[in-house]
């Protein structure tokens, strides 16, 4: 036993090591790209600025684009980050020495950070909290972040309007929020509040969640912000105040639209169906369940919603 539990530890170090080479491999490789598209001619679409270091997809890429461009405040808030490995914040405070906190549940994300160290060669700070709309405010004053900040993420799978509607201590420059490709470019929908709202409990598949770009689109004109582009991959939005957004992209829903080809839809038994990008078969599966109007201010059943 003893034997088994000394040769477990060593291979976590070694494992732990490799981990840490390789990141510093895409680090500098991510670098370089930084460096590379800043003596590009402008993009045609954001989405042409994309490259991965520790996004999930082209994040760091789009991110350290529109950062060239508007110089923004050295700080953000990331909600929903998992354990921080893969995320959309890392890179800026890897590279430029950003600050700023991280709000997930659970632990993962702290463990991450002391684990790799990131816990004190740069200024982040965790927080482990369920996020609702009705907290967020208290947990981002809770870690002395206030006023004007470069960048918020918000990916927490569920009432990601809901919560950006709610935010009002903190004034970011950019937003990066998830959409919900399934509910396409025309209407403006997203899923009801609820603050113990959970996606794996709320439809088998595990997708009826979050908004539509163009109810992302419709608060962020309420709020003062512009849609610039989407993901190549059709996931995460990303808007620009307009008081500093200068001459950037200002899209509609319709011309930004970009479908996911995402297939993490699962079967009533749990399991992975891989079929999460037909869109039209995803939604007759939910057509009883509610969705909220945004622009008529109701309720409605996806049915009704999209007429099937």
């Amino acid at each position: 036993m003893l034997k088994k539990s000394v040769m477990s530890l060593a291979q976590k170090v070694v494992d732990r090591g490799v981990q840490a080479r390789i990141d510093e491999l895409r680090f500098s490789v991510g670098a370089m790209e930084t460096r590379l598209g800043r003596l590009l001619p402008e993009p045609q679409h954001l989405r042409d600025a994309e490259f991965k270091v520790f996004s999930q997809w082209g994040e760091d890429g789009i991110l350290q684009h529109l950062v060239s461009r508007l110089s923004p405040p050295d700080v953000f808030i990331e909600i929903g980050v998992g354990d921080y490995s893969e995320s959309n914040t890392r890179f800026l405070a890897m590279k430029d020495n950003w600050r700023g906190v991280i709000l997930d549940g659970g632990t993962a994300h702290i463990d991450f950070l002391r684990r790799s160290e990131m816990a004190w060669r740069w200024s982040i700070t965790p927080v482990s909290a369920f996020v609702t709309a009705e907290n967020i405010d208290d947990l981002i004053l809770q870690s002395d972040i206030k006023g004007d900040i470069g960048v918020l993420s918000i990916d927490i799978d569920g009432v990601d309007y809901w919560v950006w509607r709610a935010i009002s201590v903190v004034s970011p420059w950019i937003v990066v929020i998830e959409y919900n490709s399934a509910f396409g470019p025309d209407k403006a929908v997203t899923v009801p509040y609820r603050s113990d709202f959970m996606a794996s409990r709320a439809h088998h598949t595990g997708l009826f969640l979050g908004a539509s770009l163009p109810a992302l689109h419709h608060l962020g004109a309420q709020l003062g912000y512009r849609l610039a582009g989407v993901g190549s991959n059709g996931v995460n939005a990303f808007f620009v105040r307009d008081d500093v957004a200068g001459d950037l992209w200002n899209l509609t829903p319709e011309a930004a639209f970009v479908p996911s080809r995402v297939r993490i839809a699962r079967d009533v038994d749990g399991e992975l169906s891989y079929t999460g990008d037909d869109h039209a078969r995803l939604l007759y599966s939910m057509r009883d369940l509610e969705l909220y109007l945004v622009q008529e201010r109701r309720n409605a059943s996806v049915a009704e919603a999209f007429m099937i």
